[in-house]
């Protein structure tokens, strides 16, 4: 695809500077210079100013935020300005409350201004410029992998973080582990002028997209797209093409957008996979997409779902 590139999380104006993880003395010295900033993420959630059109909140290094001791990672270099990502830890107003991923106020810290608060990024995406967006997928990534990999897969014993927080080592055994990410694929599958869309029972009243499923080990990209295809719906799909990608930090996704040729129309939906099946024609897709469809929701905005349909309505996949 010509535009793949301008999917939300696609982008990024941060230069990873790899070569500079492996200073520790180089990278304490960049964070303490007056040009470093630091991205705080509460549970996962960015710190952003504004409400219609949002901006990450980049706050100096020594901020009082700052004040508790945290892993602090190495993102890269912004215009030759160091960029840093930390979680904070809960405050008490916080403790123990859940949040839906869908929230669109977003959550105040006592200790900063009220046009400051945290976001949960699947509310937000759209809102952000594609660099931001890109920025803070790569915070929120790696953060949440070491959340998740704080042991040795290898020995079971503490591992430790390295390479300004690109890496994690066990003083165990010696293992090395490197941040993971899973390879997804999402499908937009077409029979003459209709697409399938479906829905999981997990997901808001009315709302469907695109099928998607996780690939598995010794599989091609092509052979997922059938397989999922198949399983969830029962519909066999001939030629499969690679369309484009999105990063997908929820929490450590990479999304391949294909689209697929199918060979029948005949559902038979497999009931623990997804909750319902359909076909649309292109006439009822843009009604759907347009909010006029009283019983279908799109995709959300800045997902590669909504991304690869919109281009599908337009007829400009190529």
């Amino acid at each position: 695809m010509r535009d793949a590139e301008s999917v939300t999380f696609a982008g990024g104006s941060i230069d990873r500077a790899a070569h500079l993880r492996g200073d520790a003395a180089g990278l304490a010295a960049l964070a303490a210079g007056a040009s470093a900033r630091v991205l705080p993420l509460s549970r996962g959630r960015p710190l952003v100013s504004g409400a219609a059109e949002a901006d990450l909140a980049w706050l100096p290094a020594d901020h009082p935020l700052f004040a508790t001791p945290a892993p602090m990672i190495f993102l890269g270099l912004e215009e030759d300005a160091p960029r840093f990502a930390r979680e904070i830890p809960d405050w008490p107003a916080l403790a123990g409350e859940e949040y839906a991923f869908t929230d669109q106020e977003g959550e105040a810290h006592p200790d900063l201004p009220p046009s400051l608060r945290f976001h949960e990024l699947r509310s937000l995406m759209a809102r952000l410029t594609p660099a931001e967006a890109g920025n803070a997928a790569a915070a929120k990534g790696i953060l949440a992998w070491h959340e998740g990999h704080r042991f040795c897969a290898r020995c079971g014993q503490p591992s430790e973080i390295a390479d300004a927080g690109w890496k994690r080592i066990c003083p165990a055994c010696g293992a090395q582990h490197f941040p993971r990410t899973d390879p997804v694929v999402i499908m937009l599958i077409t029979h003459g002028n209709s697409v399938l869309l479906g829905r999981s029972a997990a997901w808001p009243p009315g709302m469907y997209s695109l099928l998607a499923g996780f690939m598995e080990p010794g599989e091609s990209i092509e052979a997922a797209v059938r397989r999922e295809t198949w399983e969830e719906t029962g519909i066999r799909v001939g030629e499969v093409g690679y369309l484009a990608s999105q990063p997908w930090p929820f929490p450590s996704s990479l999304m391949l957008g294909c689209r697929g040729e199918a060979l029948g129309r005949e559902i038979r939906r497999d009931p623990n996979e997804i909750e319902d099946a359909r076909w649309l024609t292109r006439e009822e897709a843009m009604r759907a997409a347009a909010g006029l469809d009283p019983d279908i929701r799109p995709a959300r905005k800045g997902s590669i779902a909504r991304f690869l349909i919109d281009r599908w309505l337009a007829d400009t996949l190529d």
